[in-house]
């Protein structure tokens, strides 16, 4: 009876490990013919026009991130300024940071944060400094810095990206330098 029964087990686990293999070898099989992801640079499809459960959103590219975070940075270097620069996508990803010569290390994650909040609220962050007033908890939202230094980027009113500056020694002076990087987007 003791063989039997093992031979019944062997059987049994055979049959259950057949039945994994082919279950992967099928999965693998269907995945390579599901579509796969499109590269941001290629176009996505165009949705239908009277589909309402499609929309669609604008980008800022690497390209006009890079030479906004540079005009911010030339303008604080034109006046002396050491300061670290970010341009922040519409969900917060950071797409490009220039640390400036002799930037201090705080500025960093300062000036990340300051572009992450101008996008977050589509308003400049000397004006969302001033909400803190009525709004104290407003501060504990993480990633966010309520300081002069952020800017929001546009496209028809909505945000697309955000630009921050930090490191010069006033909040007024780093939003001046984002104000530069949004304005180099217009030329």
């Amino acid at each position: 009876m003791q063989t039997r029964t093992r031979v019944l087990t062997g059987t049994a686990l055979a049959l259950a490990l057949g039945a994994g293999t082919f279950g992967a070898v099928s999965a693998s099989a269907s995945a390579s013919t599901a579509p796969t992801a499109r590269a941001e640079s290629a176009p996505a499809p165009a949705a239908p026009a009277k589909d309402k459960n499609f929309t669609t959103s604008t980008h800022l590219t690497i390209d006009a991130a890079s030479r906004a975070a540079q005009a911010a940075l030339a303008a604080a270097e034109k006046e002396g300024q050491k300061v670290t620069v970010a341009v922040v996508d519409r969900s917060g990803n950071t797409l490009v940071t220039l640390r400036g010569d002799g930037a201090g290390p705080q500025s960093y994650e300062s000036a990340q944060r300051k572009a992450f909040t101008a996008v977050s609220w589509n308003a400049p962050t000397s004006v969302l400094a001033g909400r803190l007033a009525q709004a104290p908890n407003l501060k504990d939202i993480p990633g966010t810095l309520f300081l002069a230094g952020g800017a929001p980027v546009q496209a028809s009113g909505a945000p697309v990206a955000g630009i921050g500056v930090a490191g010069a020694p006033s909040g007024d002076l780093d939003e001046k330098f984002a104000k530069a990087g949004v304005d180099s987007l217009a030329k």
